[in-house]
């Protein structure tokens, strides 16, 4: 039922760069400050949480500083990963995310502008069983 998905090998060094920067909305040890996750968002960023809520980049830069202060116990993990070019120096990551017993899909469009990377947009789906 479900796609296989491998991301082409030519993205492979895109592939690890956005892997290391997703984990900044999921591990506080990746996390730092607010102006950094700042600096990685588009100022258009927004979300579609796993609650089906939408979430304004406001919304998202407060609770990962509220995150980063107030760090969880329980180690997640991130899997599956695949990575798209969807148009020039735009790519679409997607992956797995397991926190203890929750389970979710994760998809997240990022824009490279010279060396910078930028996140537009993240939703995260549970998997039901």
């Amino acid at each position: 039922m479900e796609p296989e998905l491998t991301t082409d090998p030519k993205l492979s060094d895109i592939l690890e760069e956005l892997k290391k920067l997703e984990m900044v909305f999921h591990d506080p040890e990746a996390g730092s400050t607010r102006e950094d996750f700042k600096m990685m968002t588009e100022e258009s960023f927004w979300e579609v949480g796993a609650s089906g809520n939408c979430y304004s980049r406001n919304f998202v830069l407060d609770a990962l500083e509220e995150r980063v202060a107030h760090p969880h116990v329980d180690k997640w993990e991130a899997k599956d990963f695949y990575c798209y070019e969807i148009a020039n120096n735009n790519y679409l990551l997607t992956y797995t995310l397991i926190q203890g017993e929750r389970i979710t899909r994760r998809s997240s469009i990022w824009r490279r502008c010279e060396a910078i990377w930028k996140v537009l947009y993240h939703q995260g789906t549970i998997v039901k069983e």
